[in-house]
């Protein structure tokens, strides 16, 4: 089973990847990706209306099973009860349910999708359920019992499985969501589940941990800028990154839509509005389009319709003569082809450290405690049996020697320590009002640098990219000028307002 959905809702988005699962006589199931309220008069855009037309045209497309795909758990139990009737009286295709129980109320909207006759649900094993993950399977499978929709799932098979991954969870409790109780919340910012993680976590590396309510209000505030789109894999990204960038300089939306405020936006926020995710009902509002592309014109036709074929076999071997020869198998080859920089950078660490996905995952993150033993497989048969003893101090350039036994011989490296911070000179500062000076909009790496000193630039020109947390920011000149200096490169770590750029 296929499941197929695309992040703007376009069908026409959709159609390869639905003809290709159609071809191959596997089953193809077509998902709307549920946002709004169709209850809600002021949420005009997505009501019952534009959902059967979407339902429509997937089953037209060759779908055999339509998906409902609720990623942030807005569907409530009355708009269920009128949205899967319509769904199943004007489409005719079975209908899976899929949600999240962000606001703790998933499973009375999966008891009212039953009522009005969805076919299927997707709900969490008892230990991993509520929260931004899916509802309680053992609950949905009670509150069924004894009705004419009983699930006939045995309850004490559930309970034995779910003891099992209770026991499992709590040795990833560093990697909980952070959501102590069910919030309301989510039918603010309609951030879907599997985003919500993601982004506390880009908030807490740019500092702003404490400030999530205001991340939180900045998402629906540029989903509105936007045009109140989709948000779910990739378009979620772009909201968020947004969302972030506001927070993180201090920006209101109206700030970031007055023409007369230049300011640089972060590159996914470019590559959608240049149509590289595809089009939303009635397209993007066209003044945030003009001030992001600065005049660029978008592309309004299917993203990937002028695609060049690619030799699959030629790129497996140009890949494999860049990664000096390691060999690349199907699955690196697909990652490369999806996400080249990506995938390179994974390799470049590769070639520096080794095989380090192999550490058990608490090491991996955290590190191990002197005294403390570990196995790891490098390769089918060959594994290694590491051994901390000691670790000394850390020297002025924040580096520490570590003493250990691989495979029962005493070996000594010295490695940075990034619990501490080096006592290197900090950085300048870019000065406020100063419009020579260049400054970090939040702190980050240096991605790339497209300017030298001496260069003359003008008004909207690439200076640098920096990225954060899998957010990359173009940095554009506000003015024609001649590059005085770069005080950094490609590579560079920088701390917000650090000064990167000085022009004459």
């Amino acid at each position: 089973v296929f499941r197929v959905f695309d992040s703007l809702n376009w069908v026409e988005n959709m159609r390869v990847a639905i003809d290709a699962v159609v071809e191959q006589n596997k089953v193809c199931e077509a998902a709307i990706c549920y946002t709004g309220d169709i209850l809600n008069p002021d949420r005009a855009k997505y009501d019952l209306g534009y959902y059967v037309s979407m339902g429509k045209a997937l089953r037209d497309a060759g779908a055999h099973v339509l998906g409902l795909k609720d990623m942030a758990g807005l569907l409530k139990p009355a708009a269920a009860r009128v949205l899967f009737k319509a769904l199943k009286e004007e489409v005719g295709l079975p209908i899976h349910f899929h949600t999240h129980d962000t606001s703790g109320i998933a499973g009375a909207t999966i008891l009212a999708a039953a009522d009005a006759g969805v076919a299927a649900v997707d709900a969490a094993m008892d230990a991993f359920s509520g929260g931004t993950s899916q509802p309680c399977l053992g609950s949905i499978v009670e509150a069924m019992a004894h009705t004419d929709r009983d699930t006939g799932i045995d309850i004490a098979a559930i309970r034995e499985i779910s003891n099992y991954w209770e026991a499992v969870r709590h040795q990833y409790r560093a990697f909980e969501s952070g959501l102590e109780a069910p919030a309301s919340e989510v039918y603010l910012h309609e951030m879907p589940g599997g985003q919500f993680t993601n982004l506390k976590a880009q908030a807490r590396s740019l500092g702003l941990e404490e400030r999530w309510h205001e991340v939180a209000q900045a998402y629906a505030d540029a989903n509105r800028m936007f045009g109140d789109i989709v948000k779910v894999t990739p378009s979620s990204k772009v909201v968020g990154d947004m969302a972030l960038m506001m927070v993180a300089q201090g920006l209101t939306r109206a700030e970031v839509e007055d023409p007369a405020v230049d300011m640089a936006f972060p590159e996914s926020v470019a590559d959608m509005l240049r149509g590289n995710l595809g089009q939303p009902p009635g397209g993007f509002p066209a003044g945030i389009v003009k001030k992001v592309l600065k005049g660029e014109a978008p592309n309004t036709e299917r993203p990937g319709k002028h695609l060049p074929p690619v030799d699959l076999e030629a790129t497996r071997a140009s890949v494999t003569k860049e990664l000096l020869g390691f060999a690349v198998d199907d699955e690196d080859l697909n990652g490369y082809l999806m996400y080249p920089k990506v995938f390179l950078d994974y390799m470049g660490r590769h070639r520096i450290y080794g095989p380090v996905r192999t550490l058990p995952t608490r090491t991996f993150f955290y590190g191990m405690q002197p005294g403390e033993e570990i196995t790891a497989e490098i390769d089918p048969g060959k594994t290694l049996e590491i051994r901390l003893q000691a670790v000394g101090e850390t020297d002025d350039m924040g580096e520490v020697k570590v003493f250990f036994e691989l495979n029962g011989q005493p070996r000594v490296i010295r490695v940075p320590n990034r619990l501490v911070k080096s006592k290197t000179t900090a950085k300048p500062k870019a000065q406020d009002g100063n419009a020579s000076h260049i400054g970090a909009p939040m702190p980050g790496s240096v991605a790339s640098v497209a300017v030298g000193p001496g260069q003359k630039v003008s008004a909207g020109d690439l200076l640098l990219t920096i990225e954060a947390m899998k957010m990359e920011t173009g940095i554009h000149a506000e003015r024609a000028a001649t590059v005085k200096a770069v005080l950094v490169h490609s590579g560079s770590q920088i701390e917000a307002k650090d000064l990167l750029i000085e022009l004459e």
